[in-house]
């Protein structure tokens, strides 16, 4: 039987585990632009072929860094399609610890369809020189905020908002049909309009950042876009920034936290550049956007009695859920062998693995706020789940953190099927989602002392 070790020590499942209390919380906000050179493959689309050709807007990397007490986490989000690697992500670990002291890294995707594409490894000595400038920028990025921390509070709202839809609809008969745009805007279910929002503030009351976290796919931009973009988040973080700057003299960075979005498009998904695409990028940021702000300029920020930070990354070992060699064999079939340049390619090899590890983070700031992150597309019931049964208040939800692992649907989304739960996109065995979410209750139960390593007999 695995043992749970108290709060501080590492615990099963090769977790790491840190806790800091008895001083006073510390934060420092930096933004670091990561746009690669034109010219390279772009990320998320089997139909787009060409190459990219430019800039729409920036690619960034927003960092934000919490101490207390020594105790460091840093949180990164990016405007990429997914997190990078596992190799380059232990890289940057090491250099952040050894650098700037980071006790805790959780780097996140904000899954926009218009960034460069990433593999899940590269053969030796072939990292791309664009991924290598954007890592040595962001632990930069994460260097200056720590350098620049300040005494800090936080506080914390809600909003609700509906800029998507979710894609999968299921018939009568129980098939599924996919619902790939939605521009008349028919309600559909499951669905998460909830719009959460964390504001972090000097001592004096001035915002440092805004943190919003919300699900829906970042894809206004279609296969024909060839154009680096952030897609409907850029827009939403300068709209929240220039809101909350203007109301409190103090400009904040926005960071936005991709949530369980695996199966929720924005309405007007891979619009054509030529109908308007920029537009309604614009219209969808600026919706969720107006929104965000509203809800941080209603939010009072509170230092904290006893501020503390507890984090943890639990290690879960799944089974492929398809037989391997036949996998590999089907996709090679469909695809060819251009398929693993962007998909899956963890499996390319002779044999393909029949397990893979995944990375559960956890997250519990003040002993009130709790995150959890999943490497991944979670389907959005999982955020609802996670928000209904954490111990906690303020339950944020992030996807496509520490790693990413494709699709995650729920056991009824895979027993039904249809895009991203019975088909070549969704390749871990089905509960994982389902387990990963109980893992992440646990630790938040164990962070709140509500989980004991020992009955109160032994301890007599």
């Amino acid at each position: 039987m695995l043992r749970r070790l108290v709060i501080g020590l590492a615990l099963y499942l090769g977790a790491a585990v840190g806790i800091a209390c008895g001083a006073g919380l510390k934060a420092g906000v930096a933004k670091v632009d990561i746009t690669p050179p034109a010219g390279l493959a772009m990320y998320g689309y089997f139909d787009r072929t060409q190459l990219s050709t430019g800039t729409l807007d920036p690619l960034y990397a927003r960092i934000l860094v919490l101490e207390v007490d020594g105790k460091r986490l840093a949180l990164v989000t990016l405007d990429l399609g997914r997190t990078f690697g596992a190799a380059s992500l232990a890289r940057l670990r090491d250099q952040l610890t050894q650098a700037s002291g980071i006790s805790f890294l959780l780097i996140t995707a904000s899954h926009t369809h218009a960034g460069p594409n990433i593999l899940d490894e590269y053969p030796p000595h072939h990292v791309p020189a664009w991924e290598t400038a954007a890592l040595a920028k962001i632990a930069q990025g994460v260097e200056e905020a720590r350098q620049h921390e300040v005494e800090a509070q936080l506080g914390t709202g809600y909003g609700h908002v509906y800029i998507g839809y979710n894609r999968r609809r299921v018939n009568p008969d129980g098939t599924v049909t996919m619902f790939w745009q939605n521009p008349d805007k028919v309600p559909t279910s499951p669905l998460d309009p909830t719009l959460a929002v964390l504001r972090i503030d000097t001592t004096a009351g001035k915002p440092l950042a805004i943190l919003a976290n919300y699900a829906c796919h970042p894809v206004v931009f279609g296969p024909d876009n060839l154009e680096y973009s952030a897609d409907y988040v850029g827009v939403m973080a300068k709209t929240v920034e220039e809101a909350v700057g203007g109301a409190t003299g103090s400009s904040p960075l926005c960071l936005f936290l991709q949530g369980a979005d695996g199966d929720i498009n924005p309405y007007y998904a891979t619009t054509p550049r030529s109908n308007d695409a920029v537009k309604k990028r614009d219209w969808t940021g600026t919706q969720i956007g107006q929104e965000a702000a509203r809800v941080a300029k209603d939010i009072r920020t509170d230092p904290a009695p006893e501020p503390s930070l507890q984090f943890a990354e639990d290690a879960m070992t799944f089974p492929v859920r398809w037989n391997a060699q036949k996998f590999r064999q089907g996709m090679l079939a469909t695809y060819g062998p251009k398929i693993y340049e962007d998909h899956a390619d963890l499996l390319n090899q002779e044999p393909p693995r029949r397990e893979l590890s995944l990375p559960v983070t956890t997250v519990l700031i003040n002993q009130k706020i709790a995150l959890m992150g999943m490497p991944g597309e979670p389907f959005v019931d999982f955020q609802i789940n996670w928000r209904a049964r954490c111990p906690v208040r303020d339950a944020f939800f992030a996807g496509y953190a520490n790693g990413y692992l494709d699709y995650f649907p729920t056991i009824k989304a895979a027993a039904e099927g249809g895009y991203g739960a019975a088909d070549s996109d969704t390749y871990i065995a089905v509960g994982a989602g389902e387990r990963m979410v109980n893992q992440a209750l646990m630790r938040v139960y164990e962070m709140l002392g509500r989980l004991v390593d020992a009955p109160e007999d032994f301890k007599k």
